[in-house]
């Protein structure tokens, strides 16, 4: 057991030491002008930045890992928009197993107000048993990238936790300091509301409100962008944009948060997620799910279509042909002109797996706030064409062991 726990270890330092290539991704988009010249010939390449991590299994199926990027700079800064949901998941269910209470994740979360801009729940209607909770949240985010539910286990992580486990886990090159598309700014963000839990009737735990003191300052290149925005009365401001108080999540560290999350094996124990099975069970079930295959919470046509939250190969489309070989488990982002898609893609049948990150923008008119931004015509085809590229190109790999992905497979009708 020691020897198989040094073995790990060596393997997360032989992972973590190795020299990303920056050369094979920039011949592959080359070699397709008729997806990518736009983007290679733009002064700023769209904000491009990708790094694709492919994964070869040894003999006892323990995953290996090599990286190439694509324009990758962790010192540029992009708006991480909804990806910074995925790391606040997993935070909001280590704390439920810090705290050691019977069914916590499932108990119903009635959430008070005690701070301006502060707001109250006490019903889900999305839920089967009309409650909210950790884990209806969770599914929430998961399946559909629901603002109001990051924003709840935001309030219940904390916003000085949320940063303290970030480091932790060595995700040095980011920092998650405000709630989602509620205008949360200033000291508002560093307030969290009363939280309570109950078990049909009886209490279970309660959370008083919190105040984090303290700032997270990130300095990086591109924090002003454009040369205009509409302010809260729609007036134009022109001036650049200022995105020095916002959210800060890199590609890199993406990537890395699925990683661990997806092949915990090959980290030592303590750099584990401290998570149990079935949260591990919770998370990959619906980070893969399609939000039309869910129950509860329910979701259908027209707002809402399989591919919703699958900007990677299949860009989002809603007609989109389903292969039924494969399973994406990813978590997007979407907002300011940016996309952004940290992916898991796996083809059962033919034994592809591998892992795609990747950010772009196009706000040609260099406004914010205007709801102008060329999503539909260049972002998300961009990423469509990336995943579908580098899919072919993995079809194409020769692997001395098939992976066994057995852990990853679902049965996605069963009963939520």
């Amino acid at each position: 057991m020691l020897r198989l726990s040094i073995l790990f270890f060596l393997l997360a330092l032989q992972t973590s030491a190795q020299k990303t290539d920056t050369v094979f991704l920039k011949n592959l988009l080359e070699k397709h002008p008729e997806y990518f010249a736009g983007i290679l010939n733009h002064p700023t390449k769209n904000e491009v930045q990708v790094l694709y991590t492919q994964i070869d299994r040894d003999e006892h199926n323990i995953p290996h890992f090599r990286s190439y990027s694509f324009n990758l700079n962790p010192k540029r800064y992009f708006y991480p928009a909804s990806t910074v949901k995925l790391p606040t998941a997993i935070f909001a269910l280590e704390k439920c197993n810090q705290l050691k209470i019977k069914g916590i994740k499932e108990a119903s979360m009635q959430l008070d107000s005690a701070f301006a801009g502060q707001t109250k729940v006490s019903v889900d209607t999305s839920a089967e048993n009309g409650l909210p909770s950790i884990n209806q949240y969770i599914k929430k985010i998961l399946l559909v990238s629901d603002n109001d539910a990051y924003n709840r286990l935001y309030e219940f992580v904390g916003r000085e936790e949320i940063n303290q486990k970030l480091k932790k886990y060595g995700l040095n090159q980011t920092r998650i300091i405000s709630r989602l598309a509620v205008g949360d700014a200033g000291e508002s963000t560093k307030h969290t509301n009363p939280i309570e839990f109950f078990a049909g009737k009886r209490s279970i735990y309660q959370k008083p409100a919190q105040f984090d003191p303290k700032d997270y300052p990130m300095q990086l290149e591109n924090m002003l962008q454009g040369k205009g925005y509409l302010d809260n009365y729609d007036q134009l401001v022109n001036q650049p944009f200022d995105f020095s108080e916002k959210n800060i999540y890199t590609i890199s560290d993406q990537q890395e948060v699925l990683k661990r999350l997806l092949f915990p094996e090959v980290y030592p124990k303590e750099q584990q997620f401290q998570l149990q099975k079935e949260d591990y069970q919770l998370l990959y079930k619906y980070m893969s799910m399609f939000p039309t295959e869910s129950n509860y919470p329910k979701y259908s046509a027209p707002n809402y279509w399989p591919t919703f939250c699958k900007f990677l190969f299949y860009g989002s489309e809603k007609d989109a042909s389903l292969n039924p070989n494969i399973r994406i488990f990813n978590k997007v982002g979407d907002s300011y002109g940016y996309d952004i898609d940290n992916a898991y893609i796996v083809d059962f049948k033919n034994k592809v797996e591998f892992m795609l990150t990747a950010v772009i923008q196009s706000n040609e008119d260099g406004i914010y706030n205007d709801n102008k931004y060329e999503y539909e015509t260049v972002c998300l085809p961009f990423l469509k064409h990336l995943g579908e590229v580098v899919y072919q190109h993995e079809l194409q790999r020769q692997k001395k062991y098939l992976p066994d992905l057995r852990k990853f497979k679902f049965d996605y009708l069963s009963k939520d």
